[in-house]
């Protein structure tokens, strides 16, 4: 008879904890801190009094992250450019068979939702994230925050309804977004922005966070037109250095292009009744660190 140790109890669990975290605070590294913080609370605890060692994880993990987005907020660091969500490579399309439960967990990790998550409190965004991506009964959240069921209710209601009147208010179809990134990097590398407009939205915007550290727009770009033209202009720079890999990111198909061998960017794009209505591109280099060996 084979007998779980504390680390393969926590190792099994490890999926859902960083999960929770990243969801939590937009960021790979310190999403990883606390699950690391997270195991060692475990492993010091006296787990015969624990019954669900995967709730208690998950209460530790998330009191945990709270703290840390707490932390970063008071810092009060400014950003410069627009901020998107540090890039984390995921594998719903192999590992979640169920298409509606894919569905929910790609949405909850996207970069459109976690953008919007950045205005919530931190006791908002636990909620959402545990309820929504996790389907955690509201008895088990007010658990894990020690508040009232019906407290967290209302901050579910509350959370839900700003999440909803910001999100995109289309579904991305995960074939059609695969199809029109790889139309989108020929029309690119091609310098073909006819052929590129073709496959933009009027209203399309580009979202490039580059932290200051590299070139990107400091502004979100909006119409075809102007996000053509700095597409067509951007690649043509550096395109004989790239070479790009495909991989899911963030729950959804994205491109990591490299140059001389390095991570240098992440493009995601949004799509919709067969045209490119949003252009993710992640260019701050200490937000693909984690990309290397990819």
């Amino acid at each position: 008879m084979t007998v779980e140790t504390p680390t393969d109890v926590f190792e099994a669990h490890r999926p859902v904890l960083m999960g929770v975290a990243y969801r939590m605070l937009g960021r790979v590294a310190d999403a990883e801190d606390v699950v690391q913080d997270a195991w060692l609370r475990w492993s010091a605890a006296d787990r015969t009094q624990v019954r669900e060692p995967r709730a208690y994880l998950v209460r530790i993990t998330t009191r945990l992250a709270i703290d840390r987005l707490r932390q970063i907020r008071a810092r009060g660091e400014a950003y410069v450019g627009p901020w998107l969500p540090e890039p984390y490579t995921t594998d719903f399309a192999d590992t979640v068979p169920d298409s509606a439960e894919r569905a929910v967990l790609a949405d909850s990790v996207s970069f459109a939702v976690l953008v919007v998550l950045e205005s919530l409190s931190p006791l908002e965004r636990a909620v959402f994230v545990l309820r929504e991506a996790f389907g955690c009964p509201y008895a088990e959240i007010a658990a894990v925050l020690d508040r009232g069921e019906a407290a967290v209710r209302q901050l579910a209601g509350r959370a839900r309804r700003h999440v909803e009147e910001r999100r995109p208010r289309y579904t991305v179809d995960p074939a059609e977004r695969r199809d029109l990134t790889e139309r989108f990097l020929a029309a690119a590398a091609g310098g073909d922005l006819a052929g590129l407009l073709s496959l933009l939205a009027p209203d399309v915007r580009l979202v490039g966070d580059s932290g200051g550290k590299t070139k990107a727009p400091v502004r979100v770009l909006e119409t075809a037109d102007k996000v053509g033209r700095f597409l067509i202009a951007v690649t043509g720079d550096g395109a004989t250095r790239m070479s790009v890999r495909f991989l899911e990111v963030n729950g959804g198909f994205s491109v990591l292009a490299l140059s001389d061998g390095r991570p240098d960017t992440v493009l995601q794009l949004d799509v919709a009744d067969g045209l490119i209505r949003t252009v993710y591109l992640v260019r701050n280099p200490d937000k693909l660190r984690s990309l290397t060996d990819r």
